[in-house]
């Protein structure tokens, strides 16, 4: 292993085969969002909620979550258009402290982007999670992504509202939900300009039939609303990159 100051990373090849090798390395070579699992996610008694899977939009492949939290951020990755792979827990960090003591860390989700740099993040679900190990680990982590040009992040809960919605849509990312041929660009060209879920919906035909490409192209960002809010049937929606007149694009 690397001596003070240097990462190694440890992570399964695509037959199962673990693998250690220079972090900085791995980094330029190993496509960690097509690998498993390095290590399973803990299962722990009396939670409600265990590791599962998600079906990502993105790759239209299952990641495995190992938390509510970090189902919530993976859903939310999902629906980033800059991300272009997914997975959990693919790989491990080793390193040597000041004192020389060997150190590690799993960090639970890595995301691809489309430039091929890549963030690896934990999913705490309170702030204190993990506590001084999680702390000094992700000192340590934050070092090693900075080295190779990535990032790493302790990415914070959702808004409860924020997250119901994004959940809410989430329901209607598979392809499936488009529908018919046309309707999409159907639903599209009813919200040229901003206005009422529903009438926008009724506009194009069955809310039955529509609704539901109406979310989907909600998810995936052609058409767009306010999130911060509880959805209901006469929110506004509106056109992908629409501002108000006099104002510029993207102020609130």
């Amino acid at each position: 292993m690397a001596q003070s100051g240097g990462f190694e990373a440890v992570f399964l090849d695509p037959v199962g085969q673990t693998v250690q090798q220079r972090w900085a390395d791995a980094a330029l070579t190993v496509a960690f969002e097509d690998l498993a699992p390095v290590s399973a996610f803990p299962v722990v008694p009396g939670r409600r909620w265990g590791p599962g899977l998600w079906w990502s939009a993105t790759t239209g492949r299952h990641v495995t979550a190992g938390s509510n939290a970090m189902r919530v951020q993976l859903m939310v990755l999902d629906r980033d258009p800059d991300v272009t792979g997914l997975a959990g827990r693919p790989v491990r960090l080793l390193w040597r402290n000041p004192r020389g003591q060997v150190r590690s860390w799993v960090p639970q989700l890595f995301a691809r982007r489309a430039d091929g740099t890549a963030l690896l993040a934990d999913c705490p679900g309170h702030t204190e999670a993990g506590g001084e190990r999680a702390v000094k680990a992700a000192e340590a982590v934050t070092e090693a992504c900075a080295d190779v040009g990535w990032t790493y992040r302790r990415i914070p809960p959702l808004d409860d509202v924020l997250a119901a919605n994004r959940k809410w849509l989430a329901g209607y990312r598979h392809p499936r939900n488009a529908g018919r041929p046309g309707l999409m660009a159907a639903v599209v060209g009813a919200f040229t300009r901003p206005r009422p879920l529903i009438e926008g919906t009724e506009a194009v035909g069955d809310p039955i039939e529509v609704l539901p490409c109406v979310f989907h192209t909600l998810w995936h960002g052609r058409l767009t609303a306010g999130l911060n809010t509880p959805l209901h049937d006469r929110i506004r929606v509106s056109p992908q990159g629409w501002s108000e007149p006099g104002k510029k694009e993207g102020a609130r």
